[in-house]
């Protein structure tokens, strides 16, 4: 996401060296910090928060980033658009997200092994069809294949 530039710091912060930046592969975003919070919800990521998407405007959220001054990064449980279906909801109070291209597939370097689904979505103010286009856009991060369900497989017995 873009537009808007606001720095949060909190104690952890404190103890990063200056010029850190948070700045994942793709891969390290599915591998370690989201498989990490699927296998434990406690998890919590230094650089990333936590948030309801559908209970913030695109505006709001770097305000509720950890850290972060073009890009920020959150954790967020996926809500459904209908309590029975597969549809997500991504609907806020003033606009909805809109998938736009084709997901992207994310590999294992070292195994070469389909691990996760990267999606783009822009924001659109107003309600569809008729919502207007606007500059924020968010990538959404999915766990995908079968390395991350052997592992989730795998954890989820040794528990």
């Amino acid at each position: 996401m873009d537009n808007y530039y606001h720095h949060h710091f909190d104690n952890n912060d404190a103890l990063l060296p200056p010029g850190f930046r948070f700045h994942p592969t793709d891969e390290e975003l599915i591998t370690y910090y989201l498989l990490k919070k699927v296998l434990d919800n406690t998890f919590t990521g230094r650089a990333i928060a936590e948030v309801d998407l559908n209970k913030c405007e695109p505006w709001q959220l770097p305000g509720k980033a950890k850290m972060g001054e073009k890009e920020w990064y959150f954790f967020s449980l996926r809500d459904r658009k209908y309590p029975t279906g597969l549809r997500t909801n991504r609907a806020t109070e003033s606009g909805y997200w809109k998938a736009t291209g084709k997901d992207r597939e994310i590999y294992s370097s070292k195994t070469c092994a389909l691990v996760g689904m990267k999606k783009t979505l822009v924001f659109y103010k107003g309600r569809a069809p008729k919502g207007e286009k606007s500059n924020w856009v968010m990538h959404e991060y999915r766990l995908e294949g079968k390395f991350a369900y052997l592992y989730l497989s795998r954890s989820s017995k040794v528990s």
